[in-house]
């Protein structure tokens, strides 16, 4: 292998001598193995096809780095979220797959803190989160899509109470317990729309592993100022692949502001901060701020259980308000490359992120006039993406599911847009895409001719 990709075996043969150090006559014969290997592949007549590749430096801003898997990157993101918040962070889950690894990366780090619960069944560990929100605690469950369905009535539960949570959903291939080890992006429309009721919350989506880490602090930052669970989607690709990731330093990372009410005068629990409609977040036991939450409706100021009609209508439309407010906080869309117009753009999430971009690019390399949009925050939409698409003759959407994204865009933006869906279990390739673009672009080209 170093010898088809061109590689030094020095850092290698250092490492081996130093691993076998106490058994020097192992290390040699493993030093010897791997220049045996390297001299036959100078030595044999290998097959054309099997001719060396060149393996350039990858072009990487200075820096200290690791290797990190999407989990990896959340764990740390949750980590840092609680310390940039200065709150203890409670992690509540139930073992599933692709989800599991969570659960066990957050268990070893006590030492920052971090506070983990294994519960019993999925429903447990959602409703011991949401307590551990109402006392104070970044609050964080997860699970994979059978799990979130389970959890959707104990959501719908926080919504209710407007209490910040955090819930992580590691996508698999569905419906049921459907393809527990394959990969699937057909969450989005349960994470959006999947509660009873006009019950709705934040939905952002990581595109890559190192990205996991800014969406845990980002979700964790908007459930706290508005006062809302949080959905942070990734999926069984993202949570498992690995990738250098530079580590980021948390003084360049802004504080989580955290406002604990704690001046009784006046105090109302629904009564709202006038910019993000968020409640006052009042942790038991603060003197004077008394309160009850729960999942009946309440009165808009006072809390009390309220079954008056107008004030239903008024509730309903102020949880609604609140979360399209957050629209404030998603920073404009951009195109992630190519022109900002042009005949196709190629919108993506999730862990579409690297085959589109690189089809993008190849497709342009051929003379194909495409971009590639790519989308951090599925709800509420960026503000400006209707403008931003509207520049295109063509809109195609890419995902791992049969369009729900694309039912999303021409619901709210009403954009005629086509779907390009996999649902085989397995990631996009950048040549299947490329495929897609390019036979996109003939048909434009021969309906012209």
């Amino acid at each position: 292998m170093l010898w088809i990709f061109k590689r030094d075996r020095t850092s290698i043969t250092d490492w081996l001598n130093k691993k076998f150090a106490a058994v020097p006559e192992l290390a040699a014969a493993n030093v010897a193995a791997l220049n045996a290997g390297h001299a036959y592949g100078e030595t044999a007549e290998i097959p054309e096809y099997f001719s060396t590749i060149s393996m350039p430096p990858a072009a990487l801003a200075p820096g200290e780095y690791r290797t990190a898997t999407g989990i990896e990157s959340l764990g740390l993101g949750l980590i840092a979220a609680a310390k940039l918040a200065d709150l203890p962070l409670y992690f509540a889950s139930y073992p599933i797959t692709p989800a599991s690894p969570l659960l066990h990366l957050l268990s070893r780090h006590k030492d920052q803190g971090v506070v983990t619960f294994q519960a019993e069944d999925e429903i447990a560990a959602v409703c011991s989160a949401i307590g551990a929100s109402f006392s104070g605690c970044l609050a964080v469950t997860s699970s994979s899509g059978p799990g979130i369905a389970l959890k959707t009535e104990a959501i719908g539960l926080a919504v209710a109470a407007e209490l910040p949570l955090v819930v992580v959903n590691v996508q698999r291939g569905g419906p049921s317990t459907g393809l527990p080890t394959k990969t699937e992006q057909s969450d989005l429309l349960q994470a959006v729309y999947g509660r009873n009721g006009d019950t709705p919350l934040p939905v952002i989506a990581a595109s890559n592993a190192q990205d996991c880490f800014e969406c845990a602090i980002e979700a964790a930052r908007l459930a706290i100022k508005y006062m809302t669970p949080v959905m942070l989607l990734l999926d069984g690709y993202i949570a498992n692949a690995a990738e250098p990731w530079r580590l980021p330093d948390l003084d360049d990372i802004g504080p989580i502001d955290v406002d604990f009410r704690q001046d009784p005068n006046g105090f109302q629990p629904y009564l709202r901060d006038e910019e993000t409609l968020a409640r006052p977040w009042a942790v038991p036991g603060t003197p004077g701020l008394e309160h009850r939450i729960g999942g009946l409706e309440r009165d808009a100021d006072t809390g009390n259980i309220s079954y008056d009609p107008a004030n239903h209508d008024l509730m309903t439309r102020i949880r609604s308000q609140k979360i399209l407010g957050i629209v404030k906080e998603v920073p404009p869309q951009e195109i992630g490359h190519g022109d900002e117009s042009g005949d196709i753009v190629v919108v993506g999430w999730g862990a579409s992120y690297g085959p589109l971009r690189m089809a993008t690019k190849r497709a342009r390399d051929r003379g194909v006039s495409v971009s590639h949009v790519h989308l951090r925050h599925i709800w509420p939409l960026p503000e400006n993406l209707g403008e931003v698409l509207s520049k295109f003759k063509k809109v195609l959407v890419a995902e791992m599911n049969t369009g729900q994204l694309l039912v999303l865009l021409r619901a709210h933006l009403l954009i005629d847009a086509k779907g390009l869906n996999k649902i085989t279990g397995r990631p996009f390739r950048i040549f299947d895409l490329l495929e897609e673009i390019l036979a996109e672009a003939n048909r434009d080209q021969e309906s012209q001719a």
